[in-house]
């Protein structure tokens, strides 16, 4: 172990070295009982993982103040637009950064204080308590709503799509 220069030493002693341990035969293989065999699995309804997801929430305060719920409560529609974020986020292989949040919320009108009466009614009815964990169908609904290839275009072809007509963001 190393030690400060003015701790006294015997001068007679050898000073260890490091010393790697002793070489094993053969490569290492993953044979934990939880290793999925081929990778995650792909499939209808199962996702795809996004690393740092849990960093939304860091985020979710940060909008707060620019958001016009109607009659959805605040819980729902962060809810809902943190899925939708997390799902651009996850596509791209990354974190969840502001602009995903922004996205999500813009998608379904709740960056507008006078969104279209029918995109109100249409957000009141998918996000009625979907932040309950009861409600998993519902909140992946949400989800779904927002197809990949919108997700991946640029925000201000989204805008330009919302300004226009809102049902071209949304596959409802």
């Amino acid at each position: 172990m190393a030690a400060p220069d003015y701790v006294p030493t015997d001068p007679t002693k050898r000073v260890r070295r490091y010393q790697s341990p002793p070489r094993r035969a053969g490569s290492w293989s993953a044979t934990r009982p939880g290793d999925l065999p081929g990778g995650q699995p792909i499939g209808t309804r199962l996702g795809s993982q996004g690393p740092d997801q849990g960093y939304i929430y860091k985020l979710v305060p940060l909008l707060d103040d620019e958001l016009h719920l109607g009659d959805v409560e605040r819980d729902d529609a962060v809810a809902g637009a943190v899925v939708v974020a997390l799902k651009r986020a996850a596509h791209f292989g990354r974190a969840p950064v502001i602009h995903d949040l922004r996205l999500a919320y813009k998608v379904f009108g709740f960056l507008d204080p006078e969104a279209p009466a029918d995109l109100v009614e249409q957000r009141e009815l998918m996000f009625d308590q979907i932040r309950s964990n009861h409600h998993y169908a519902e909140r992946r609904a949400v989800a779904d709503a927002v197809p990949v290839e919108i997700l991946a275009t640029a925000p201000a072809v989204i805008d330009l799509n919302y300004d226009t007509d809102w049902r071209r963001n949304l596959n409802l």
